[in-house]
């Protein structure tokens, strides 16, 4: 019953009042918190102003900078490349515009799906995709890399029509090498082709990459690789702004970029190209050089190939088919080609031993057809089964005895013939200005034994004295050599600049590496260039039907190099070998003999006899640049008019007529 008694009061119990409310209390709690809330709102607007403060003031310019980067670009602008022209000024090498589809891959979201839409709209290829993925490695971050290349007016329509699918792509003009001449003038200007890995760290080694910003080619061979540095020029840049896509808005500001400086060369485009077509396809090479300084007037190699193929990046089909020909067209024979000299070198070994008094010019040797080294049974064979008889100098080189220079090499021996010879610029690089150059071989005691772990025997000597055995030369070195024999040891460099932007160049000759051949008498150099010229003129001369009834004097040398050495009692008989068997053709001349404007020298592979293969062409060429090239030379022609000039042949009739290729000199 006690829960009845609890409701029971709790029922008529009287009330209690709650005790009444402190104003006071409650205002100064409202006012604590609003204090504390309003300071709290003070700090932190503090707070905010303070970074406020730092971002628009104290920190401004490295925010601002930021921002830009973000709108505003720096885009580089590749410099136009300098033009190439001959001596005359006719156009080599020009720059021609192009249009391309540019692409920032940054700003694309699904690129490979982008490629496949693109394949239909510009017709986009496997190999412009992997060129894109080369150069987008090599390049700079939002920077448009050219993916299609080369488009022509329908691709160029149909991606307008297109374009606003693609807000990250856009149509550019470019410039392209093209080559006027290609064949004719490959191995001497080489070509321009795309910048690859291997020449990208070249120049960040040398610190030259940001000169190429903006730039896809580089000179690859040839003048354009040698003068790279100057017909490259240096790039520009354009300020601009653009949108979240990486499209260009505006341009802000620019800086133009310096074209590359333009070039003339020493080359006569005419004489060059006539000789191209004389030569047609034989294999072979001929120089032509100014013997005042060594300019380069033509420098051919045969056969050739269009360096057009290379600047927008050969394809495999094209490449595998210059690299199987068994012709060989990709290396300049003129430069890289290393043969024999065969008796071409008589008239440079002949001041050599007339300088050591191995010799006199009257030295007299009797030729039997043969010569023997002393003490021995072996025979080292003239060329002249029956020999020349009696033979002193000038008919040694005059008729070319073998005979005769065995004995020379065999006075004067290995080390000072070879020591001799390095002074005439043999067994080294002429200095010319390309970098495709072979030093080729002047074989000494050293030499063998570097190459062949064995030492040097007296055998080895007297093939030598004849430009055989281990000696081989370029066309380029036999040119140079001759020059320094027309200038009575005057040294020049070979070269193909002859001025930039305008001005000469003063840099033919680095008298460290050539200097001047001064030991000689001019007895010695008139006893040379007299067997040269009787070699012309002489009624027994090697060369005198090639050049009969020409307008002007011309001295000259053949030679014929072996290919193969023949065994004791061979018989060298043509029709029983195969052709790449046969022997080069050699013959170097030059012209007017009491002023020489011209000097060349000339090789035909495989050709036979160089006198009766090698000396018609070089008669030909020097006709037509003498003749027809020289006008001071022209008006000699035409007060003598010879009426017993041969008729004009090319190359392949005159070995196409050789029957029989003889042994001859």
């Amino acid at each position: 019953m006690h829960w009845l008694t609890q409701l029971f009061s709790a029922l008529f119990a009287k009330p209690r009042h709650e005790p009444i409310r402190d104003n006071r209390a409650e205002r100064n709690l409202f006012v604590r918190r609003a204090l504390i809330a309003f300071i709290g709102t003070l700090v932190l607007v503090a707070v905010l102003l303070t970074n406020l403060y730092h971002l628009q003031v104290v920190d401004f310019d490295k925010y601002q900078t930021r921002s830009n980067g973000n709108r505003i670009k720096l885009l580089p602008v590749a410099p136009t490349r300098g033009l190439i022209y001959d001596r005359n000024g006719t156009l080599l090498a020009e720059n021609l515009t192009f249009f391309g589809l540019y692409i920032v891959p940054e700003k694309v979201e699904d690129l490979d799906r982008t490629f496949a839409e693109l394949r239909m709209v510009v017709g986009l290829t496997d190999e412009d995709i992997e060129q894109f993925k080369k150069e987008r490695r090599r390049s700079t971050r939002y920077t448009p890399i050219l993916l299609k290349p080369n488009l022509n007016e329908e691709q160029i329509a149909r991606f307008a029509v297109n374009q606003y699918n693609y807000p990250s792509a856009d149509i550019r003009p470019y410039f392209k090498r093209n080559y006027l001449y290609d064949e004719a003038m490959t191995h001497i200007l080489g070509y321009v082709s795309k910048i690859n890995d291997k020449d990208a760290e070249r120049l960040k080694k040398e610190e030259k990459d940001a000169n190429y910003a903006g730039t896809t080619d580089i000179g690859k061979l040839g003048i354009e690789r040698y003068y790279e540095d100057e017909l490259h020029g240096k790039p520009g840049y354009e300020q601009v702004e653009i949108n979240s896509r990486g499209k260009v808005i505006r341009k802000l500001s620019e800086q133009q970029p310096i074209a590359g400086k333009s070039i003339h060369l020493t080359i006569d485009l005419p004489l060059q190209q006539f000789i191209m077509d004389l030569l047609g396809k034989q294999k072979g090479s001929v120089v032509v050089l100014d013997p005042k300084d060594s300019g380069i007037l033509a420098m051919v190699s045969s056969p050739s190939y269009n360096n057009n193929l290379f600047v927008g990046g050969i394809s495999g089909a094209d490449y595998k088919r210059l690299l199987d020909d068994e012709d060989r067209p990709l290396y300049s024979r003129a430069t890289q080609g290393a043969y024999p000299p065969a008796s071409t070198v008589k008239p440079f070994i002949a001041v050599a031993a007339l300088t050591e008094n191995v010799i006199t010019s009257g030295t007299t040797v009797f030729d039997p057809g043969y010569w023997m080294l002393p003490n021995s049974t072996k025979k080292f064979r003239d060329w002249k089964k029956s020999g020349h008889g009696n033979t002193d100098l000038q008919k040694a080189i005059t008729e070319s005895s073998d005979t005769y220079f065995y004995q020379v090499a065999y006075k004067l021996g290995i080390d000072r013939l070879s020591e001799w010879m390095k002074k005439f610029g043999f067994g080294m690089p002429t200095g010319i200005d390309i970098k495709e150059e072979t030093a080729a071989i002047m074989p000494d005691r050293e030499w063998k034994q570097r190459r062949y772990k064995k030492p040097w025997v007296i055998g080895d000597t007297i093939p030598v004295g004849i430009g055989q055995g281990y000696w081989t030369a370029t066309p380029l070195q036999l040119a140079k050599a001759l020059a320094v024999l027309v200038n009575n040891g005057r040294v020049n460099t070979p070269h193909l600049m002859k001025e930039i932007n305008g001005s000469s160049l003063e840099r033919y000759k680095d008298p460290l590496l050539y200097e001047d051949i001064t030991e000689p008498t001019e007895g010695a150099w008139t006893a040379a260039k007299r067997g040269m010229f009787g070699v012309i003129h002489g009624a027994s001369g090697t060369g005198r039907k090639a050049f009969a009834g020409a307008a002007y004097d011309a001295a000259g040398k053949s030679g014929t190099a072996q290919v193969f050495s023949l065994k004791e009692g061979q018989k060298y008989d043509a029709r029983n070998l195969k052709k790449f068997l046969h022997d080069h053709a050699w013959f170097m001349a030059y012209a007017p003999y009491d002023d020489p404007k011209v000097v060349v020298a000339m090789i035909l592979e495989n050709a036979g006899g160089g006198s009766s293969n090698a000396a018609p062409i070089v008669r030909q060429v020097m006709d037509y640049y003498l003749l027809q090239r020289l006008p001071r030379i022209n008006q000699l022609q035409q007060s003598v008019a010879p009426d017993n000039a041969e008729p004009s042949i090319n190359a392949e009739s005159a070995v196409q007529n050789a029957t029989e290729i003889e042994m001859t000199e």
